[in-house]
């Protein structure tokens, strides 16, 4: 007997599937013209001071409107990368990003994300005795008679409060500027500005506060000027956290406010 079962119907293979793409997104003109100089000038191949094409020139060789170069101009000139020249003899002059870059960025950051003043502490206290511990490695005479005149001013303010906390931040930044690492000097700058602007000091900056800073300074100047890096340390690593501690009693604000 035959078998007469019917023979299975194969199914149909299911059509292709079209590719299908991520959205793309095509960076400004402007912005590529910008990233190309940025990268020459921070790679060294543009040196300080030196000269950029005229703004003709470069659409010229770029290809660009002039109203695209103007914006790539105007992109680096406010990240300090270029230097806008008018008039005769003007136009647009390379920049190596300095010191002063740092500080804006940072104080920029402090404002923007709105960081709490016992955050500027923290840090402050994580990177200061450190800082005193490199000035005492690497301080110069010069380093030293700085931080002297920092200390002079500061005694000789007197009852004066608003010339007494000049001197008291002139005399931290010696401290950094003493260490020799331009990073640290930067970051301890906007620090140092930033709790400055957001502490109200007047509640406790009275003459025993006075005196006890300037004997502090005194004796962490005494350990710079000896070399000592441990000393040097633990005395800033005290002084700031003492100074922390006695500004939150009295400010009781939680976030800066830079003028």
């Amino acid at each position: 007997m035959l078998d007469e079962r019917p023979e299975p119907v194969q199914s149909a293979a299911p059509p292709p599937r079209s590719p299908r793409f991520a959205t793309l997104t095509v960076p400004k003109a402007s912005d590529v013209l910008a990233a190309e100089v940025r990268e020459r000038i921070l790679s060294g191949e543009f040196p300080e001071g030196m000269a950029l094409p005229a703004e003709r020139q470069l659409v010229e060789q770029t290809g660009l409107s002039r109203a695209t170069v103007r914006e790539a101009l105007r992109i680096l000139e406010v990240e300090r990368l270029v230097e806008i020249r008018p008039g005769r003899g003007g136009g647009a002059f390379v920049r190596r990003p300095g010191r002063e870059s740092l500080v804006g960025t940072v104080q920029l950051v402090i404002r923007g994300q709105r960081i709490r003043l016992d955050a500027l502490h923290e840090t402050r206290e994580a990177i200061e005795p450190t800082c005193a511990a490199l000035a005492a490695k690497r301080r110069t005479e010069r380093d030293l008679a700085e931080l002297d005149a920092a200390q002079a001013e500061s005694v000789a303010a007197g009852d004066d409060s608003r010339r007494f906390l000049r001197a008291n931040v002139r005399w931290h930044d010696a401290v950094a500027k003493a260490g020799d690492n331009e990073l640290l000097i930067g970051f301890m700058s906007a620090l140092s500005q930033s709790i400055h602007a957001a502490t109200d000091l007047e509640p406790f900056l009275n003459a025993d506060l006075r005196e006890a800073t300037a004997r502090t300074h005194a004796r962490i100047t005494e350990a710079i000027r000896a070399g000592d890096e441990g000393a040097a340390m633990r005395r800033m690593s005290r002084h700031v956290c003492g100074f922390a501690r006695a500004a939150a009693d009295v400010d009781v604000r939680e976030r800066p406010a830079l003028d």
